[in-house]
């Protein structure tokens, strides 16, 4: 029963972690981040095509993205196993997310939230 718990957290995570918010920041001002720059979906690419401003507020929301399922599966479960496997859920969701072809950004902010 604890493997599929596991496994139900790390799906969590990876549902929010596949939510790009760079590309729907920049779908909302109508460019395509993935023909833009170096193509990555990530905060830095983020910065270059959209502005510093928003680079860092996509940095935080990609932070958040990983934090805050680390912390569901740490604190409200009181299970370290928990908010590990969340966290690498939230991880492995912004590297090949499933909305986007599997082809994500490199995960530097997203790790650092769950870490």
């Amino acid at each position: 029963m604890e493997g599929l718990q596991l496994g139900l957290a790390a799906l969590g995570g990876y549902a929010l972690g596949s939510v790009s918010f760079a590309l729907l920041f920049a779908r909302a001002r109508g460019i395509d981040l993935r023909t833009v720059g170096s193509g990555n979906l990530g905060a830095t690419n983020a910065s270059r095509a959209l502005g510093r401003r928003s680079g860092v507020l996509i940095y935080v929301l990609d932070a958040l993205k990983g934090f805050v399922p680390a912390a569901i599966g740490l604190w409200a479960f009181g299970n370290v196993e928990w908010g590990v496997a969340a966290g690498a859920g939230a991880f492995l969701g912004h590297l090949f997310p499933i909305w986007h072809g599997l082809r994500g950004g490199k995960g530097v902010a997203t790790l650092s939230g769950a870490l």
